[in-house]
């Protein structure tokens, strides 16, 4: 897979960090809840956490659009422009958004999803493969020559390292304000490295 701007050949001449990090952790992030399109700015817990991450020099910065992958790129990146990219928009969770796993504890679509591993569409929302597909289709249109962060959801790091990688969807879960440092040679991923864990 070529990516827009980076052309095959640029694997001849090394390979670019590529840095995909779960934005800093917001009010509805700390009590557990599904946040999709729910737009909340960071808490001062997550503004700290990303104040604290030590990131590496990157030629570009893309972002989901919401304020808390925004407000996170600012405080990783300050003065470097944000690019705010749709289709790095977290999942849709639907009727989902913005409840916790308690909250949904007794709702049978919640249990159905729950016994699927994830597979069943969010009721109301997106597919997973839908999500992936989106989300890998926004990727494709980004140029990352000279390295690139994308800040935006845990979903969004889930989708395109399962696609890129392979492995289950959940084995890339990550927390807020950390993720996966790689490499990049124009058309392959590879060296994933923990990034902002203790």
């Amino acid at each position: 897979m070529t990516v827009l701007g980076t052309p095959p050949g640029e694997a001849l001449y090394g390979t670019v960090p590529l840095l995909l990090l779960r934005h800093g952790q917001t009010p509805g992030n700390a009590l557990g809840r599904y946040l999709g399109r729910t737009d909340e700015p960071l808490s001062p817990q997550g503004r700290a956490a990303v104040l604290a991450l030590n990131p590496p020099k990157v030629g570009r910065v893309y972002v989901s659009p919401l304020l808390r992958c925004r407000q996170s790129a600012a405080l990783l990146y300050p003065g470097q422009p944000a690019l705010p990219v749709e289709g790095l928009r977290e999942c849709e969770f639907g009727r989902f958004e913005n409840k916790s796993f308690r909250e949904l504890a007794d709702d049978p679509d919640y249990q159905r999803w729950v016994e699927s591993g994830g597979t069943l569409p969010f009721p109301g929302g997106e597919s997973r493969e839908d999500f992936v597909r989106r989300t890998l289709a926004a990727f494709e249109g980004l140029d990352l020559r000279g390295g690139a962060a994308i800040v935006a959801h845990g979903g969004t790091v889930m989708a395109l390292m399962s696609a890129l990688l392979g492995g289950d969807y959940f084995d890339y879960q990550t927390p807020c304000a950390t993720g996966f440092l790689c490499r990049w040679n124009g058309d392959k991923l590879s060296c994933p490295q923990p990034f902002g864990r203790a």
